[in-house]
């Protein structure tokens, strides 16, 4: 049984993914590399309780005990030791989960399971870089994490039928649903996601409407809950561009990225995080 979870990287999914899991009861140790995002994933993750108290959707012993099980590392070791379940929630780049699995190898223990929070890339590949193969699985959350219901969860060629049931286990005490998708790049919500926020912004750059009439669109007429290109704004351009270079590569022509998405990045509009997108947003 999970009583422990490591998370690797502070960003929006790593901040995310821990504040989900202690205010499920877990121990939770979020490491990254940088002492400045995790003070930022600190701060988030306390202001995001306090207004989760004020509004009634956390009472305040809960979110006492979440800070209690919340613990904080630039240390890689120090999320590992102990951890029974560690998810790696890096930069959407196969090197660097290649190297933090041969780590998370090295420190974690015998029976822990190693997770990547991937969008696109191959839990296969990553787990070829551990000796424990069988106990390496990919697992899908959404942005944000504590509102969005769903995890994918993607097996890689090795992966045993006792990971797959813990993490969905774990999952489910997550308070989050679960679907078990077949290893593809991309696997079901992100080749989706990326052809419709592509077609998107070629229609963006072909003037075929305005940013705001495209999002109105899908939003009022497909009953999507929220436009594509606010949607990639939130997920983040430079992430976006990594995904879409990535299918690109593995399944074609379709995946080709929009030249307005490659432009944006080159020009620090990374969405709400650099404060310009394809939308403006304030400090707030």
């Amino acid at each position: 049984m999970v009583k422990n979870i490591g998370v690797i990287g502070a960003g929006i999914m790593g901040r995310g993914i821990a504040y989900t899991a202690a205010l499920s009861g877990f121990n939770v140790v979020l490491q990254d590399i940088s002492e400045d995002a995790l003070a930022r994933a600190k701060d988030y993750i306390e202001s995001l309780l306090e207004r989760s108290v004020e509004k009634g959707y956390v009472q305040p012993d809960e979110r006492e005990r979440a800070l209690t099980n919340l613990s904080y590392t630039t240390k890689l070791q120090d999320a590992a030791r102990d951890a029974d379940l560690v998810i790696e929630a890096a930069l959407e780049v196969m090197e660097i989960k290649i190297d933090i699995f041969k780590q998370l190898d090295e420190f974690a223990p015998a029976h822990a399971v190693l997770a990547t929070n991937t969008s696109t890339m191959s839990p296969t590949e990553i787990a070829a870089a551990t000796k424990r193969p069988e106990q390496c699985i990919a697992m899908h959350f959404f942005n944000p994490v504590h509102r969005m219901k769903l995890i994918e969860i993607i097996r890689g060629l090795d992966t045993s039928d006792e990971t797959v049931e813990m993490v969905k286990q774990t999952a489910e005490r997550f308070g989050k649903e679960t679907v078990e998708v077949n290893e593809f790049p991309g696997f079901v919500t992100s080749r989706m996601n990326c052809l419709i926020g592509n077609e998107a912004m070629n229609m963006l750059m072909e003037g075929v409407a305005s940013a705001e009439d495209i999002d109105k669109a899908l939003k009022l007429g497909l009953n999507h809950p929220m436009g594509p290109l606010e949607l990639a704004d939130l997920v983040g351009l430079d992430t976006r561009l990594r995904n879409m270079e990535y299918l690109y590569k593995h399944l074609g022509e379709k995946y080709r990225p929009s030249p307005l998405l490659v432009k944006y990045v080159k020009a620090g509009r990374l969405g709400r995080k650099s404060g310009r997108g394809f939308y403006k947003y304030d400090e707030k």
